[in-house]
C-alpha cells in the first residue's frame, strides 16, 4: 500500500477513572469470553478443503452516474446450516478494512422463493442462513454503494473494481480451494485492464458490455481488480526474454493518454530494473492499473500480477512538474516480488476473514519502499538529484519530527493500520503514523551501507534481493517468512549479528534512523531555500499530497486554504499553542498567503522578535507569539568529503 502523508486532525478518546472500568471489566470477563465462544462456534472457521461447486458472480458496473455495483452470485449449497462472509481482513491494507456498510439490500433465495437470513450477533461480517431440504443452489443479489463523496471509485469516464467489495463467500473453507467464476458488465465501449483472463469474447447488451472470466480460485479474484475506462490505453513494457508486462491507463481525458518515447522507455526500464534487481519473477503476466484521474480516488494497492495505482490527470503531459510521486509504480510492482510471492508468516491468512499480523511490515513496506525509490532512481523516472531531493524530505523527518520514537518503537507502528484504520491523527510526530513505510526505508539504506562496507563493495541489498526473493523463478505460491529468516539471508550475503542490528533499530526506542546516510557518502544539511522537488508540492495544489511544509522550521504543515494540518510535538508552534486543525488567517497583522508566512519566517533569522499568528479555531479568534529565530529551514543531501558514494552505485542504472 502507499505511502504515509502528514496526518489531519481527530478527536482524542476519553477515558473514565480507572478503578470503575477495571471493576466494569471483571464483572464482564466472563460475559465476553462466552459471547466471543458463542461466535467463534457460529462462523465455521477455514478448513483446507476444497468447496463443492463453482460460484458464479456478475457484477453490473454499468451504473456510473450513481456509484452502484449490482451483485448477482449462484453458490452450489447443501441443505444445512450456510455462513456467508463478506470479506474484513484485505491484502495490502493490513486492517479489517473490509467496507461492510456499503453492502445494502442483500436478497437470498433459492427457486425463487425467499430465504431468511440474519447477520451475526458478534461478527457484522458474516451472515447465516439455513438451505431447505433439496436445494442444491441459492442466488444471492445486493448492491455495493460507492462512496459519492470524494475517494470516487467510479465516475462517467472510469472505475476502480475491487472484488472484495462485491463478493460473498462461504465460509469453513481456504480461499484457495474456493472457485469463483465471475463476470462484469461495463458501460458500453469502455476498455478494461486485469489479471484476469477473459473466456471467450464480450457480449453486448442493452445496458453495457459483458465479458466472461475464465473461473479462479477466490484469493485470486480477490487479488485480480479491474480498471476500466471511457479513455483507455494498453502499452507493452515486456522486457527482452521475459514475461508479458503492460501498463493499462485509464484517464479523465484522451490528451492525458500521450506518452512521450522518453517517457515510454522510463517506465519500460523500471521494469527491466525490477526483474535484474530480483532474478525472477513470479507471474504469467503483469499488469499496472493505472488511472490518471482528478477525480477517481489516489490509489496504490498491490497484487500478484497487477497493481493498482491512481496518480493525478496531468501524470504524462506536466511531467517535468510532477516527479513528487513517480515512485509509485515502482513500489507496488516491488511488492510481486515482496509481500505476494513472499509474505511475512504473520500476514498470511487462510481466508480474508482471519485476523492478520503485521509485525514485520518494515520488512513488506519498508524494503519495499526502500526499492521503490531506488527502482525510480535506476529506471529513469527520477533523476539523481531527484532522487536525493526526496530522500533528504525523509530523513528530515527523522531529524527533525521524531519525537513519537521516544514513547514507541518502530515496531509497534505496524500496529497503526488496525488501531488507527488509516484515519487522521492530531500531531503526527508525536503519536507517529505507519512510520514501518520511511523509517523501514532508512533502515533498508543503512543495511545495504553496511553490507557494502563489510564486504568491500562487493556485496549489497541487491544480493539480499535476489537471495531472498528471487527464488523459485515462475513460481505462483506464497513463500512465507520470519525474522529469523530475514536475519539469516543477511547473513548469507555478510556474516554480521544482523538479528542484532535489526533489533536495536525496530524494537528499540530512538532508533539511529540517520546512520544509512553517514554510511552511504552523504548527510543532511539545511538551507533557506527548498529543492527543485520539494518547489513541486507547492506548485502543484491539486494535487492531494499538496501541503505547505514549514515543519524543519516553526514546526508546521498547512494546506493552500491556511489550514493547519499537522504540528510538529514540541516545536516553535507547539509551544505557541498552535493546534491541528486551526486556521492561519493573518502573520504579523497582514493577511495570510503562503508568502507572506515565508517572509516573516525569513526576517526571524538571527533577531529575537517572535512571529504573530492570528488564528482560528472552533469558531474563536486568538493571537499567538512563535518564538522562533531560524528563518526557514529546507532538507537537502550533501557529500562527505573522503568517503565512498555508496548512494551513487545504488542508483546507477543496471541496465543501460
Amino acid at each position: 500500500m502507499s505511502r504515509v502523508a502528514f496526518a489531519g486532525s481527530s478527536a482524542a478518546a476519553r477515558r473514565g477513572p480507572w478503578r470503575l472500568a477495571l471493576a466494569v471489566s471483571m464483572a464482564l470477563a466472563g460475559g465476553t469470553a462466552g459471547a466471543q465462544a458463542s461466535a467463534d462456534a457460529r462462523v465455521p472457521p477455514p478448513q483446507d478443503t476444497p468447496y463443492p461447486g463453482t460460484v458464479a458472480i456478475h457484477v453490473d458496473a454499468s451504473d456510473t452516474r450513481q456509484g452502484i455495483f449490482r451483485v448477482h452470485e449462484t453458490l452450489p449449497v447443501q441443505a444445512g446450516a450456510l455462513t456467508l462472509l463478506y470479506p474484513k481482513w484485505i491484502p495490502g491494507d493490513h486492517s479489517p478494512s473490509g467496507p461492510v456498510a456499503m453492502l445494502a439490500g442483500l436478497k437470498l433465495s433459492a427457486d425463487g422463493k425467499p430465504l431468511k437470513w440474519t447477520r451475526d450477533e458478534y461478527d457484522v461480517y458474516a451472515f447465516h442462513l439455513n438451505v431447505p431440504a433439496g436445494v442444491s443452489s441459492i442466488d444471492a443479489d445486493f448492491q455495493y454503494l460507492s462512496s459519492r463523496d470524494g475517494g470516487y471509485e467510479m465516475t462517467d469516464r472510469m472505475l476502480d473494481l475491487e472484488w472484495n467489495k462485491v463478493a460473498l463467500y462461504p465460509a469453513g473453507h481456504f480461499s484457495r480451494n474456493i472457485t469463483f467464476a465471475p463476470r462484469v458488465t461495463l458501460p458500453h465501449g469502455w476498455q478494461f485492464g486485469s489479471a484476469l483472463e477473459p473466456d471467450g469474447q464480450a457480449k453486448l447488451s442493452s445496458s453495457g458490455d459483458t465479458t466472461t472470466f475464465k473461473p479462479v480460485a477466490f484469493n485470486t479474484l480477490v487479488d485480480s481488480p479491474i480498471y476500466a475506462g471511457r479513455y483507455f490505453k494498453r502499452v507493452d513494457l515486456t522486457p527482452k526474454g521475459g514475461a508479458p508486462v503492460h501498463l493499462d491507463v485509464v484517464a479523465d481525458a484522451p490528451r492525458y493518454l500521450e506518452i512521450t518515447p522518453e517517457q515510454l522507455q522510463a517506465h519500460r526500464a523500471l521494469v527491466a530494473e525490477a526483474t535484474t534487481l530480483f532474478g525472477s519473477h513470479h507471474y504469467d503476466h503483469y499488469d499496472f492499473l493505472f488511472s490518471l484521474s482528478d477525480q477517481l480516488g489516489g490509489n496504490g494497492l498491490e497484487h500478484h500480477q497487477s497493481s493498482e495505482n491512481g496518480l493525478e490527470a496531468d501524470y504524462f503531459t506536466a511531467w517535468k512538474e510532477a516527479a513528487p510521486g513517480r515512485d509509485l509504480l515502482a513500489h507496488e510492482y516491488t511488492h510481486s516480488w515482496n509481500g505476494k510471492f513472499r509474505r511475512p508468516a504473520d500476514l498470511w491468512t487462510p481466508n480474508f476473514n482471519v485476523p492478520m499480523g503485521d509485525s514485520l511490515l518494515w520488512v513488506y513496506e519498508g524494503q519495499t519502499q526502500y526499492w521503490g525509490f531506488v527502482l525510480t532512481a535506476r529506471a529513469g523516472l527520477w533523476t539523481p538529484e531527484q532522487f536525493r531531493d526526496a530522500l533528504a524530505m525523509t530523513a528530515a523527518n527523522y531529524e527533525r519530527n521524531r519525537e513519537g520514537f521516544h514513547w514507541r518503537t518502530l515496531e509497534d507502528t505496524t500496529n497503526d493500520p488496525t488501531a488507527a484504520h488509516r484515519a487522521g491523527l492530531p500531531y503526527r510526530s508525536w503519536q507517529m503514523s505507519e512510520e514501518y513505510y520511511s523509517a523501514g526505508q532508512m533502515i533498508w539504506l543503512e543495511v545495504d551501507a553496511k553490507l557494502r562496507a563489510l564486504t568491500h563493495d562487493r556485496k549489497s541489498l541487491d544480493d539480499f534481493a535476489r537471495a531472498f526473493f528471487g527464488v523459485d523463478n515462475g513460481s505462483f505460491v506464497t513463500r512465507t517468512y520470519t525474522f529469523d529468516d530475514v536475519a539469516a539471508a543477511l547473513n548469507g550475503v555478510a556474516p554480521y549479528d544482523w538479528a542484532g542490528f535489526l533489533h536495536a533499530r525496530v524494537d528499540t526506542l530512538d532508533p539511529p534512523l540517520l546512520d544509512g546516510l553517514a554510511g552511504t557518502g552523504w548527510k543532511l544539511v539545511y538551507t533557506d531555500q527548498p529543492s527543485a522537488y520539494e518547489k513541486q508540492y507547492d506548485s502543484r495544489p491539486q494535487s492531494p499530497r499538496h501541503l505547505y511544509n514549514f515543519a524543519w522550521s516553526i514546526g508546521l504543515t498547512l494546506d493552500e486554504h491556511g489550514q493547519i494540518n499537522d504540528v510538529r510535538w514540541d516545536g516553535p508552534a507547539f509551544r505557541a499553542g498552535v493546534s491541528t486543525g486551526a486556521t492561519l488567517v493573518a502573520v504579523n497583522g497582514h493577511d495570510y498567503t503562503t508568502d507572506v508566512l515565508k517572509q516573516a519566517i525569513t526576517a526571524t533569522k538571527g533577531g529575537s522578535t517572535p512571529i504573530r499568528l492570528l488564528l482560528k479555531f472552533q469558531g474563536g479568534y486568538r493571537s499567538v507569539p512563535v518564538d522562533y529565530s531560524g528563518g526557514l529551514q529546507y532538507p537537502h543531501l550533501a557529500r562527505v568529503e573522503g568517503t565512498p558514494d555508496y548512494l551513487g552505485e545504488i542508483i546507477a542504472p543496471h541496465t543501460r
